[in-house]
């Protein structure tokens, strides 16, 4: 597919892409569950423009929005009921973890313009990060390598390498360190 044509998340190309993308995702991509669909589900949301190493794993219950605009490194997972909410770009690193129900929004809304206006904020996710459960990463959003994201955090901030954050809003708990 052609990433030019969806450059606006209301433009006609885009909004057909998308109807084509559901209808895909409900009778192709999440009726296959198992572990054995892993490839084909990748290879679905190749067709529609994704960007996916050949090891990354999506369950099909993630809801995607927007395949052409996910890019994922090798050996990282999009957990059960992940929503990736992405009419911006997200972009998740190698051997990183987005755990269950994790809401992923790559955009909003400008509250000072009468008109509402969406505003498209890439996340991106460097590698070897772990997004725990039910965590909200919100619009413009870099998770530094290493980094991890405690369950049930709300992230409106970059957070650091190597760090761990947590709660809402997501504070530095401490240092993350790796012993062998």
């Amino acid at each position: 597919m052609n990433l030019s044509l969806y450059t606006s998340s209301f433009s006609f190309a885009n909004k057909i892409g998308r109807v084509l993308w559901n209808i895909c995702y409900w009778t192709l991509f999440r009726p296959f569950g198992t572990s054995v669909f892993r490839s084909w589900r990748n290879f679905l949301l190749r067709v529609f423009g994704a960007t996916l190493a050949s090891s990354v794993n999506i369950y099909a219950s993630a809801k995607i929005w927007a395949p052409w605009n996910l890019e994922m490194g090798d050996y990282s997972s999009l957990g059960r009921q992940v929503d990736c909410y992405n009419q911006g770009k997200i972009s998740i690193g190698a051997n990183t973890s987005i755990s269950q129900k994790v809401y992923l929004c790559a955009s909003s809304h400008d509250i000072s313009d009468f008109r509402h206006s969406l505003i498209l904020k890439p996340i991106v996710v460097k590698d070897q990060v772990w997004v725990a459960a039910d965590a909200f990463i919100g619009p413009g959003v870099t998770i530094g390598e290493g980094a991890v994201v405690g369950a049930r955090s709300a992230v409106f901030k970059d957070v650091e390498p190597w760090t761990v954050v947590g709660g809402n809003r997501a504070k530095f708990i401490k240092k993350r360190e790796i012993t062998k």
